[in-house]
């Protein structure tokens, strides 16, 4: 499907914003390690399909994140879990958002259609009777609100140079028939290695409600590349006993 043809058949009454960005394009490929401390406990990989998808007339990247257990955690708990997006490649908001977790014998599915002119999210979600789709009542939503994973690539596309130490930001989600405004705070930069090599990177962090289950200040910590890619790196979440980790370990482009 061509890019072209989409371009010239979006109606451009629609008042959608638009987002200049470098860091994603088609094809993009990334895998990661997931693990805790030297002991594997899973994988997941970052795929934007090559071609570009029309939805509500608006050229969309497709994008899906696979997550599963390996090793002796796949045989503790089995998950096999896959979140999905049609991004638009140009206001870089999600126009349906889906997902299938697999955890245990637990099953959720559900795909979520966003009216970005209107602010309506429409839920539906698995009948486990039938395996069939239920509509919900839309809900209200907030302007440019993004889902769990467009909201991780729209990250990708902040100025961080003009960011100061300890600067927060702030990105509105939608998740579980809620909206969030998720609060996240630059930490600054640093230098890191990984499997597909050296880069300077910006630091950044969520801010986390207190809980007992993560310690310390700032404990999940991201690493994004320091160049116009802005590749995730790095994930590290300080756990109360010990720490997970997701690295990189494929980038393809």
């Amino acid at each position: 499907m061509g890019f072209l043809p989409l371009i010239l058949g979006l109606d451009q009454k629609n008042p959608y914003r638009i987002v200049h960005q470098e860091s994603l394009r088609p094809g993009e490929r990334i895998e990661y390690r997931v693990h805790y401390g030297f002991i594997n406990a899973g994988e997941a990989t970052l795929k934007v399909d090559e071609a570009i998808y029309a939805i509500n007339k608006r050229p969309c990247y497709k994008i899906d994140v696979f997550g599963r257990t390996t090793g002796f955690f796949d045989m503790v708990t089995t998950v096999r879990d896959n979140w999905g997006t049609y991004l638009d490649t140009a206001a870089f908001v999600p126009h349906i958002f889906y997902q299938t977790q697999k955890e245990g014998k637990y099953l959720k599915k559900e795909v979520i259609e966003f009216d970005q002119i209107n602010h309506i999210a429409l839920v539906n979600r698995l009948n486990k009777k039938d395996s069939t789709l239920i509509k919900k009542d839309p809900f209200d939503t907030s302007p440019n609100i993004q889902d769990i994973v467009s909201g991780y690539y729209y990250m990708r596309t902040f100025d961080y140079d003009t960011m100061t130490n300890n600067q927060i930001f702030t990105i509105k989600g939608f998740y579980d028939d809620t909206t969030y405004n998720v609060k996240i705070k630059f930490l600054g930069r640093e230098k890191l290695k990984t499997k597909v090599g050296e880069f300077k990177t910006f630091l950044i962090s969520p801010i986390m409600p207190k809980n007992s289950f993560f310690r310390g200040s700032d404990p999940i910590k991201a690493w994004i590349s320091d160049d116009k890619r802005r590749i995730p790196l790095k994930v590290k979440a300080e756990l109360l006993i010990g720490s997970l980790e997701i690295d990189i370990r494929l980038y393809e482009e």
